[in-house]
Parts: structure tokens; sequence; C-alpha cells
């Protein structure tokens, strides 16, 4: 499997939504109350998105070989690890670590210490473990919401090529 990994465009924006929001619909709403759903669907729409990508947040997609958006990254003011997310037939091939580590490094190479925070998905905990996150505290219900805020507090092992353009 070929694919690369590139900084998200603005014409991006409408791949983004419409990987991330069938997936959270199918392993984030259904641990959340369904008073909720909207709302959170509603921040993962193109326009939240375009939003996104004008602002505070640095965005990567993952790009198969047939030039289809299959995983995205999103890191809000360097540091909060926002959304992490790849299509169901792509997972268990290390994108998602594959995404992280070069966000990561990208956050790092802009000034970032190794300080990096996430509202994990119930169904997400153990993927950001095995990169090195850990439980702030326990799990976190909250207007309807349901998450486990995480921290990485100082980056382990070596560190992988800035660039933000890779290729596997």
């Amino acid at each position: 499997m070929i694919f690369s990994i590139r900084t998200a465009l603005m014409g991006d924006a409408e791949s983004i939504s419409n990987l991330i929001v069938p997936l959270t619909r199918k392993y984030v709403c259904p641990d959340c109350d369904v008073s909720v759903h909207d709302v959170l669907l509603a921040s993962m729409s193109t326009d939240r998105i375009k939003l996104y990508l004008s602002s505070n947040y640095s965005y990567l997609v993952a790009i198969s070989d047939n030039n289809e958006v299959i995983g995205v990254v999103g890191i809000r003011d360097n540091s909060h690890l926002f959304h992490l997310f790849v299509h169901d037939s792509f997972q268990g091939i290390g994108l998602s670590r594959k995404l992280w580590e070069v966000a990561k490094n990208l956050a790092m190479k802009n000034g970032n210490r190794g300080r990096f925070t996430v509202n994990s998905a119930l169904r997400a905990e153990q993927i950001y473990k095995n990169f090195g996150f850990n439980r702030i505290d326990g799990v976190r219900r909250e207007k309807g919401m349901v998450d486990i805020p995480m921290v990485m507090d100082k980056v382990c092992g070596d560190v992988i090529s800035t660039d933000s353009s890779s290729v596997i």
C-alpha cells in the first residue's frame, strides 16, 4: 500500500469532513448522549473544517494512490491533538501512528517542546496509550460528551523527519 502524507489544503475540507463524520458516528457517538450527536457532527462539517484550516489548527492528510483522503490528523495551537481518523479500510497498517508522528514532529519543529494533550474517545484510548499518552483523569462525562483527557509530557524515541510530506 502506497500513500502520501501532506499538509491539508482548503480544497481538502469536504473530503476530510466526508471521512470523519461517518467514523465519528460509528466510533464516538455511541458513547455520547444522543442530545450531542448533531452538535458533535456539525463541528466536523465542511464549513467547520474550512474554519479550522484557516485558523490556529494544523491538518495533515494521508492520500491513497487513488488520490483519496484516507486519513487525517489535526492539531490545535501546536499542542492539542484535535482530530485523528483513518478510514476503516486502512486501519491496522500503522497509518494513524505515521500521521501522528509526522504531525508531532511538525509541531515540535514549530516550537512545541514535547507536551501534547488529547481528549480521547473511549474506543481510542489504547491507541493513544501506544503513542505515549497517559490519562490525566478518569472518564469525563460533561454536557452529554464522553471522553478521556490525556497528556504526553515528553516525546520518547527518535524524532523522525519534520518534513510534512512523506511517502510510505
